[in-house]
């Protein structure tokens, strides 16, 4: 393919598995990183560019800055805005957080329309702008909004900076020809390409690496990484789905059910993984001390329905079962060394053993 596409936020989790994706189907990529001078946190994408003889470069552009939009959206015909925010412990300044996810999507947006080569732009939010502060346990479609008035300041910055990227797309005259298509993830596992994890990891990582004494009545609708990769591409390629947003997600999934999937496959190495509930008090007085864990609090009890069948149907998009994703998960942290394995897996000559790669 001669068209050029801009992932925005390169070498983070989700951006890294859709610039693979995009190589890998004959697209030329340009990434943005906020340090072009920073090579080494890129050296992974530029690898698999060269293993796909794929074209890839890159170019210096900040959510927070305007400088460097112009150039990066120059050229291209589509823009995948997958960077964004996400705080790995209750944010400080909520307000920050807000200022940052629609202000660096409407930077983008801006830089998008302004550049008549772009014809669609694809919008990496959440299920976050979908599925919380609704009073009922009711499964949640693309036509459902989070009630940003009952929820926390990362489903508030997902919701009102989605909603502003619909809002700054409608008020476009129909002559541009720019089309918005919007993709709601749900929590994102799956395999690291890089030892750069992401905060969507750490339940599988504080599990393997028995950081987590009993387990809070916490889950998450999930989604593979690659999986997610795919809608991305398909968000692009399929005609239909210009102005409209797709849920990408699956089952719901509590933290004792990747327990459970982790204790037995790695149980037998010698991994001790907690399997055991903790009340919900116990949790909430933890969080006190573990700022980490304090994102969890809002969570608790809190079950993620949502359907995912208008992706199946219209952009033809399947997921694979989420145990796979929670195993490669684990796999690619071990072999990131990002956890390590317990001594009993260490062998007489001293050799670790880690699983083999999963991608």
């Amino acid at each position: 393919m001669s068209t050029r596409v801009l992932v925005t936020g390169a070498t983070g989790f989700v951006a890294g598995h859709v610039i693979v994706e995009l190589l890998g189907n004959g697209y030329a990529v340009r990434g943005t990183v906020r340090d072009p001078a920073d090579t080494g946190k890129r050296a992974h994408l530029v690898e698999y560019a060269a293993r796909l003889g794929g074209d890839l470069e890159f170019v210096g552009a900040d959510l927070n800055a305007d400088e460097g939009w112009a150039e990066a959206v120059e050229g291209c015909t589509e823009v995948l805005h997958v960077a964004s925010p996400f705080p790995s412990a209750p944010p400080a300044d909520d307000g920050e957080l807000i200022r940052t996810a629609v202000d660096g999507t409407l930077r983008v947006l801006r830089a998008a329309a302004a550049v008549p080569s772009v014809r669609r732009m694809v919008l990496t939010s959440s299920i976050a702008a979908i599925a919380h502060g609704h009073r009922d346990d009711a499964v949640r479609t693309e036509a459902d909004w989070t009630v940003v008035e009952r929820s926390p300041a990362y489903q508030r910055s997902k919701t009102l900076a989605e909603r502003a990227a619909w809002e700054f797309a409608g008020s476009l005259p129909a002559e541009r020809g720019l089309e918005l298509v919007v993709l709601n993830p749900g929590m994102v596992l799956g395999p690291l390409l890089s030892p750069e994890t992401s905060t969507s990891h750490e339940p599988v990582r504080r599990l393997l690496a028995g950081e987590v004494p009993g387990l809070p009545r916490v889950g998450w609708s999930v989604v593979d990484v690659r999986d997610l990769a795919v809608a991305h591409r398909l968000a692009l390629e399929t005609a239909d789905a210009a102005g409209k947003r797709y849920i990408c997600a699956g089952e719901h999934v509590w933290m004792r059910d990747m327990a459970h999937t982790l204790a037995a496959e790695y149980g037998p190495r010698g991994f001790r993984i907690a399997t055991r509930g903790l009340p919900g008090a116990l949790v909430r007085l933890a969080a006190v001390f573990d700022r980490g864990l304090r994102l969890t609090v809002p969570a608790l009890g809190k079950v993620e329905r949502v359907s995912a069948a208008r992706a199946r149907e219209e952009l033809g998009w399947t997921m694979r079962p989420v145990a796979e994703s929670i195993r490669d998960t684990a796999d690619s942290l071990l072999r990131q060394r990002i956890v390590n394995p317990p001594r009993s897996s260490v062998s007489a000559s001293g050799e670790r053993r880690v699983p083999a790669a999963g991608i």
